[in-house]
């Protein structure tokens, strides 16, 4: 068995997107203005000229398609939403519910309060969160006590009693105003500056900096920021992209031949600049090598017939394969190898190091091997010194995260049997010497799950006694 919670854990970021009705009304309003007060309303709404002149022209010549953005208009939907409903209706769930979800029991919320809090105070978003939590909290306490409820919204005890006992705020008197600070007409002759038709566009350095050299100063640049936001038009205008919250690929395996991940490292070769490629493929379950090969430099054809010779030797297609997103990974050589195989593709985080930890610790093993050499003298050098560490580490290395079995034996179904025999051998060690042991030996027991970042598990509160 294998899961994962989404294939590819970086969607697309999204740019801001106007409605024709948004648009329709910003230009009404714009022309209504007298002409002092549309610079405002561009800065308040955080657009540039260009947008008023665009959409005007579109309003004015009728073209409605213009306005209308295709990607989001109801009038066009997404096919993948269609195809989502239909086969939502088929299967007898709501549209828009994934068959995930469907298979949640009623009871089942996806994710904690707990978790939730915690992701809203990172967003900064403390104000927001409060009141949703003290009603949760309001909710929770007659019926699990204070100490779970406070546990399960994700709050301490003490931020709890300190609230019902709020210290008395001392009043405090307003700050005078300094010698340096602006008077309102000052303020509000530098907030119409920025304001002018042309200036609009420009952010306050650029005003700063003309205004200095007309021979003009009025304030700093910061003051004019300032001056800005409290007009509430201080604001993001360019067309910059916001980027979703990355998913955190969750990979499980029961069994060998489930999950396998796969990563390329460097070895050193002769020269300096002079560099080999070693591919590796570990079944994340057994710890297998189940394929590798060193090349001279990084290839995505290479790397797409190392997998299919990889799975035809093993017999079995994974359920997934998990890669970082190098050029190689990522490629569509090999991209379209899994998808022809019916294999889940699961990649890494971008930027995220230990999403595949498996490949990472295997490198890791090979590089601090006592025989490792310091620079390999040619291609076949790289080649046989690593078909000896691989033959070593598959059938005669005591893996530890596999109960001390090797990689092989657990791959193959022979742990058991040796698991068995190494419960006699202790079973009789005990029986001659029972004082020497604190408890009856057991044989370290194999993983029967295996993880790439195991979900935490949800709390749960123990019953408050009353």
């Amino acid at each position: 068995m294998a899961s994962t919670t989404n294939p590819d854990p970086a969607p697309k970021p999204k740019r801001r997107t106007f409605s024709p009705e948004y648009k329709l009304r910003i230009v009404a309003e714009y022309d209504a203005a007298p002409t002092g007060e549309k610079g405002a309303i561009l800065r308040r709404e955080w657009l540039y000229h260009s947008h008023i002149i665009e959409w005007r022209q579109a309003r004015d010549a009728g073209a409605t398609v213009t306005l209308t953005d295709k990607r989001t208009s109801p009038a066009r939907p997404k096919k993948a939403a269609e195809q989502g409903a239909g086969t939502a209706a088929q299967e007898g769930r709501p549209p828009g519910t994934g068959r995930r979800q469907a298979r949640r029991s009623p009871g089942c919320s996806g994710k904690s309060t707990c978790a939730l809090g915690d992701a809203l105070r990172e967003r900064g978003l403390n104000r927001a969160l409060a009141p949703v939590l003290d009603e949760a909290f309001a909710g929770l306490e007659p019926e699990l006590g204070t100490t779970s409820a406070c546990r399960l919204i994700g709050r301490s005890r003490a931020t709890h009693y300190r609230r019902l006992k709020p210290s008395r705020a001392a009043e405090r008197k307003p700050r005078p105003s300094p010698p340096s600070a602006l008077s309102p007409s000052e303020r509000a002759a530098v907030l119409d500056l920025l304001n002018r038709p042309e200036y609009v566009d420009l952010p306050p350095a650029q005003v700063w900096a003309r205004e200095l050299d007309a021979g003009t100063y009025w304030c700093s640049e910061r003051t004019m920021y300032r001056i800005l936001n409290a007009a509430g038009q201080s604001g993001e205008r360019r067309r910059q992209a916001t980027h979703p919250a990355k998913t955190v690929p969750q990979l499980l395996a029961t069994a060998p031949c489930q999950v396998l991940t796969w990563d390329i490292t460097k070895l050193r070769g002769p020269n300096k600049g002079e560099w080999y490629h070693l591919y590796a493929i570990i079944d994340i379950y057994s710890r297998y090598i189940c394929g590798w090969t060193v090349e001279a430099a990084e290839d995505s054809h290479r790397a797409e017939e190392l997998i299919r010779e990889t799975i035809e030797r093993n017999g079995i297609v994974p359920e997934t394969v998990h890669a970082d997103r190098g050029t190689s990974m990522t490629s569509k050589a090999v991209s379209q190898l899994l998808i022809d195989l019916g294999v889940t593709r699961s990649h890494s985080r971008p930027k995220v190091s230990n999403d595949n930890p498996y490949s990472e610790s295997q490198f890791k093993t090979i590089k601090y091997s006592t025989d490792f050499p310091e620079y390999f003298n040619s291609l076949t050098h790289a080649r046989e010194w690593c078909e000896g560490f691989f033959t070593y580490y598959n059938h005669e290395h005591r893996h530890s995260g596999i109960g001390l079995h090797t990689p092989a034996s657990v791959h193959f179904g022979a742990a058991d049997l040796v698991r068995e025999q190494r419960a006699v051998t202790l079973t009789e060690a005990y029986a001659r010497h029972p004082e020497r042991f604190a408890r009856r030996p057991k044989p370290p027991e194999i993983p029967q799950k295996v993880w790439i970042n195991q979900p935490k598990p949800e709390t749960v509160p123990a019953q408050q006694s009353i």
